[in-house]
């Protein structure tokens, strides 16, 4: 497995010495992949059931848990300089490595079309006034999706060092931003941010509330060795995943919470806290930044993932990627958020099985010259059962249910592989 000389986003190797980035820049980009829109939904619906501290409480559960399961895929990735997909490679083998870059990418490109809707959507309908509902929108509102749509397929396309930049300039701009607005918005309330929390409280336990946090971003999370490998080293992949996706889940809930409790239920993110205070030009510049940040992430794993299928290059995949999350952004907005939901339950197990895969056959992924077999039936098998008991089984935490069941099955395979 060789490295391609001119390949800066090293599709199919192992990134070099010289390939690592800053511990900065690092942070900046996993920062940056935690702005997501969607989580501001999941801090509204944790205001409308939990009060203050129960709050806080889910939020530290949850990020504990998730913090553990994208930590040890940044120490994997970093330790390794692999790609997801690489590495499903000795995990899945390199045939059955199609299905978890096929999940990943599917998923990926459908969260692209929905942070497009997501940003045109909204500045339709305040700048230009159009009346936009889920049977029509006027070909402005397309326009829109479109432009956002070309401007962010052309970061990804090229690559790591574009995401870098992207990610410097939205970190601090979105952080800053989006704690001013809540923190005016705040002071224009009429109780505190404890009395406000308390008016709907009691519909949601602690365990649901962390149950909220890890789903929220846990399949996203998925792709952590995506960007991780470009750490300096594995301790500095795992501290710098684990800090960055806490901080920004957090910041994430947080702008969703503020803007459901002070602006009312209509809100579903910072962008309505904004608007109500007046400040038109900064909601615009936040919304879109922070769905850029992770769109461009969601691209660049999509991209390296088709890559993996079809053996074309990531930069062609990326534009493919991107083309048909583009034209499909407005319907996968009003039509298929449900089903990414869905999707997001299938994803851990595959992260689960890269986990224990790495650290129970270390040696394997230290060298470029190991045997790699075509399929590997106990992994395959484990993230397809993993899945459909993630999304059936009503008990504890869906994602964490479908990593146990996938490393029952990996094990299982490993045990008989043995005999």
């Amino acid at each position: 497995m060789a490295n391609i000389n001119n390949d800066a986003d090293f599709t199919s190797g192992r990134v070099t010495k010289e390939g690592r980035k800053s511990n900065l820049s690092m942070f900046m980009v996993m920062l940056g992949f935690t702005f997501f829109s969607a989580s501001m939904w999941v801090g509204q619906q944790m205001a409308a059931g939990l009060n203050f501290g129960q709050f806080i409480g889910a939020l530290i559960l949850g990020g504990i848990i998730l913090g553990a399961y994208t930590g040890a895929l940044g120490y994997i990735g970093a330790e390794t300089g692999l790609t997801l997909d690489m590495l499903a490679h000795r995990s899945f083998g390199r045939k059955g490595s199609w299905l978890p870059s096929a999940m990943i990418s599917f998923t990926q490109i459908g969260w692209f079309g929905v942070g497009l809707a997501m940003f045109a959507i909204p500045v339709a309908k305040e700048l230009l006034g159009l009346d936009v509902t889920m049977e029509h929108m006027p070909y402005q509102g397309y326009l829109l999706v479109a432009l956002a749509g070309l401007l962010m397929t052309a970061s990804a396309y090229f690559g790591i060092k574009s995401l870098t930049i992207i990610s410097y300039i939205a970190v601090p701009a979105v952080g800053i931003l989006g704690t001013v607005a809540m923190i005016l918005a705040v002071k224009r309330g009429d109780a505190s941010l404890v009395d406000q929390f308390a008016v709907n409280s009691g519909t949601l336990s602690v365990i649901g509330g962390a149950g909220l946090v890890v789903g929220s971003f846990v399949s996203g999370g998925t792709a952590t060795p995506n960007f991780a490998r470009f750490s300096k080293n594995a301790k500095i992949g795992c501290l710098v995943t684990v800090i960055a996706f806490f901080l920004g889940n957090s910041l994430m809930f947080f702008f969703g919470a503020v803007s459901s409790i002070y602006v009312g239920g209509a809100a579903n993110d910072i962008f309505d806290v904004m608007m109500k205070l007046g400040l038109f030009w900064m909601a615009v510049l936040v919304l879109g930044l922070n769905i850029w940040t992770t769109n461009d992430n969601a691209l660049y794993s999509s991209g390296l993932g088709l890559s993996n299928i079809f053996g074309f290059s990531k930069k062609t995949m990326v534009l493919v990627a991107g083309i048909i999350g583009t034209i499909a952004a407005v319907w996968l907005y009003w039509n298929f958020c449900g089903w990414l939901n869905i999707l997001n339950c299938t994803l851990p197990p595959i992260g689960a099985i890269l986990i224990i895969s790495y650290f129970m056959n270390r040696n394997d992924y230290k060298s470029d010259n190991v045997k790699i077999d075509t399929v590997n039936w106990a992994s395959v098998i484990g993230v397809v059962l993993g899945a459909v008991v993630a999304n059936l089984l009503h008990w504890g935490i869906a994602s964490i249910n479908g990593m146990v069941v996938a490393i029952i099955c990996y094990l299982i395979g490993h045990a008989l592989s043995k005999k």
